[in-house]
């Protein structure tokens, strides 16, 4: 059976992906790695970085005799599925992003990063404060300064630039939510149109959460773009 994996956002959790388990394991072998310092995982001695994410990526897909592999990424899962196909276009097969963030500047990222302050999120959005806890325990609070960090370094030299973009060669499909307040349709129909064989889609009413995505619409993408029957 074919093999997929699901790789969730920053500050997200391979639990996210439960909803799509039964549906999805009638097609493919599901794997659901977490990056390290989500979930139960150590945070990672260097910091966290795009790069890194790769690694383990990759490392995963040796240690799992993985190739040919099909790859669903969420937010961020997806700018690390084509930073991987990139640099290993021969184990993949193809790559759907959902909500993933291309346009990285400086002044965007740092922007963004002062949002990911633990005592503001436990302020202004408590509830939101309590899944992180609950999802990553009690080293929630350093995790989000780590993605801080990570998000000013990609402001500051983004991995999937124009010249690494056009050359990769996997089959892909760049999927946005129309009311997505993270991530521009402008931005998405760029790098559609720069990754040579690379499809579009647009997700009527949908927010950038993954828990805010329509089960069934979002399914009937999968099976359209990977012609599941």
């Amino acid at each position: 059976m074919k093999n997929l994996l699901l790789l969730h956002g920053a500050l997200g959790h391979s639990s996210m992906f439960n909803p799509y388990l039964e549906e999805l394991s009638r097609y493919f072998n599901i794997h659901t790695p977490l990056f390290s310092g989500h979930g139960n995982t150590s945070l990672p001695e260097g910091g966290i970085t795009i790069e890194k994410y790769v690694q383990e990526i990759a490392e995963y897909c040796e240690t799992e005799n993985l190739d040919d592999v099909y790859i669903f990424g969420h937010s961020m899962g997806g700018y690390v599925a084509l930073c991987y196909a990139s640099e290993n276009p021969k184990n993949v097969n193809s790559i759907i992003t959902l909500g993933t963030k291309f346009d990285w500047t400086e002044e965007q990222a740092l922007k963004e990063s002062k949002l990911f302050n633990p005592e503001l999120i436990l302020e202004k959005i408590p509830k939101y404060a309590e899944q992180l806890e609950i999802q990553h325990g009690f080293q929630w609070k350093q995790l989000l300064s780590d993605i801080a960090k990570m998000m000013v370094c990609l402001g500051k030299n983004p991995p999937l630039k124009d010249k690494v973009l056009t050359k990769i060669e996997t089959s892909v499909q760049i999927m946005v939510g129309d009311k997505d307040n993270m991530v521009s349709l402008e931005e998405s129909i760029d790098v559609y149109k720069k990754i040579p064989n690379a499809k579009l889609a647009v997700l009527p009413d949908t927010k950038h959460p993954l828990d805010k995505v329509q089960p069934i619409l979002l399914f009937d993408l999968m099976k359209d773009f990977w012609k599941l029957s």
